[in-house]
């Protein structure tokens, strides 16, 4: 199965694991402490360095929860190195990071490894849940309508010049030049790309062929690395489009995208509604909260172009303090205080209070050998 493919499940039990936007930013509650201190075990400071790596689509919100997490423990440092969820994942897996940051959730065989290295089982857990957009720059075109066949075309060439009737259909107001199309996607091991293909996939009615895919499989366009770079080569060009988390887009157009009889633009609360029929992955334990997402939802108000990022760790430490500050790291992340950072910082959507819950308890079996 792939590891974010579309699962079915009952709505009340969707409606559990749901992430989304926090109502009133109410404290979560679960038997550890959630307030978001970022300390260790009865409150104490914790220290050492922290190395992690992965997704870039994490960067800007690791970059806020970094200032606050080492202002409230001086002497801890925390390194993040954005290279990708592949690269970040691979490292994590030979015994590099002591975290990954990964847009797309361990599959059977990664999870089977990360046990026998950690000796133990895994903590994965989601920290940071975004739109994807579909970013653009084309003069004089503010606003862009795209069904998912006409995106899977675009992406896969079949579509190459901006007054394409597909693309003239939907926008009819719009002065659409007859210039090129110059895609842009990612060069580098990327779950954003996954998350994006598989909604290609899911969707695009035969527009897409190339499936559900870490690494870009369709030759031509233009590669950039990383989220950022995918930006800066739309921003550098002209008729450009691209995928990139929407925190990161800056004052780049971005696609709204059919959903059932409607046009979506990609906002946090958009994002966090397709979640409600998402279901967990099956088979995994209390501690590995791997969600598949619903990338057909049809319901108003739904962006279904959606990542949820993990942050992946050993339930087990060899080294006690390293086992603490692994521990005090995700739970501050996760917690009310962190995920109001991320959510100011990288606009993302903070995780609701009822699986804020699950997130914690999975993190409080964080333990020393």
């Amino acid at each position: 199965m792939n590891r974010i493919s579309l699962r079915t499940a009952a709505p009340a039990a969707a409606l559990a694991l749901a992430l989304g936007l926090s109502a009133c930013g109410a404290a979560n509650e679960s038997s550890s402490d959630n307030s978001g201190s970022g300390t260790g075990a009865g409150g104490a400071k914790v220290s050492g360095t922290l190395n992690a790596g992965g997704s870039s689509a994490q960067e800007a919100a690791v970059a806020a929860w970094k200032k606050a997490f080492q202002t409230t423990n001086p002497d801890a440092t925390v390194n993040y190195d954005p290279v990708g969820s592949g690269g970040g994942r691979e490292q994590f897996l030979s015994g590099g990071l002591a975290i990954a940051g990964s847009d797309a959730y361990l599959d059977d065989k990664e999870l089977a490894k990360a046990k026998t290295l950690c000796k133990s089982d895994v903590v994965e857990v989601p920290t940071y849940v975004s739109p994807i957009a579909v970013v653009y720059n084309l003069k004089g075109v503010d606003e862009l309508n795209l069904t998912p066949k006409t995106i899977g075309q675009i992406f896969e060439g079949k579509i190459t010049t901006w007054d394409d009737a597909a693309i003239k259909a939907d926008n009819p107001d719009a002065k659409l030049p007859s210039s090129k199309i110059t895609p842009v996607h990612r060069s580098d091991d990327s779950g954003t790309t996954e998350n994006f293909t598989d909604y290609l996939d899911q969707t695009s009615a035969g527009g897409w062929s190339g499936g559900a895919i870490q690494t870009w499989p369709i030759k031509g366009g233009e590669a950039a690395e990383g989220t950022s770079g995918v930006v800066a080569a739309v921003k550098g060009g002209e008729g450009t489009i691209g995928y990139a988390d929407e925190s990161q887009a800056g004052d780049l157009g971005q696609a709204k995208v059919q959903v059932g009889k409607e046009f979506t633009a990609p906002t946090p609360e958009a994002a966090a509604k397709v979640l409600d029929s998402s279901a967990p992955v099956a088979g995994r334990t209390p501690t590995d909260l791997a969600i598949d997402v619903d990338r057909k939802s049809t319901e108003p108000g739904v962006y279904p172009i959606v990542l949820v990022s993990y942050q992946i760790a050993c339930q087990t430490n060899s080294d006690k303090a390293q086992a603490e500050l692994v521990k005090a790291w995700l739970t501050y992340v996760t917690s009310t205080e962190g995920q109001s950072t991320a959510a100011s910082g990288a606009g993302s959507a903070p995780l609701t209070p009822e699986f804020g819950t699950k997130v914690q308890a999975a993190i409080e079996t964080i333990k020393a050998a």
